[in-house]
């Protein structure tokens, strides 16, 4: 995956940080560079390996960049 991770995360809104991991929300419509949808939110792991616990059903697509995953969250329609 070739994102420019610092343009990415500009345009994104920081929700939550611990030491494993980093969220936001993304509430302007940033197209997945996966899939070119739209997503929902962004997870990147800062640890590995990092373990998640998802309470709701949701899409992924998954990448990496700088030894880091980047995780886009879909949900489903």
């Amino acid at each position: 995956m070739d994102i420019d991770t610092d343009e990415l995360l500009a345009s994104l809104t920081p929700r939550e940080e611990n030491q494993a991991i980093k969220s936001y929300q993304n509430t302007v419509a940033v197209a997945c560079p996966a899939c070119e949808e739209p997503f929902d939110d962004l997870v990147v792991c800062k640890q590995n390996p990092t373990s998640l616990n998802l309470s709701k059903q949701l899409d992924l697509c998954v990448g990496v960049e700088d030894d880091q995953a980047f995780i886009f969250t879909h949900k489903p329609e």
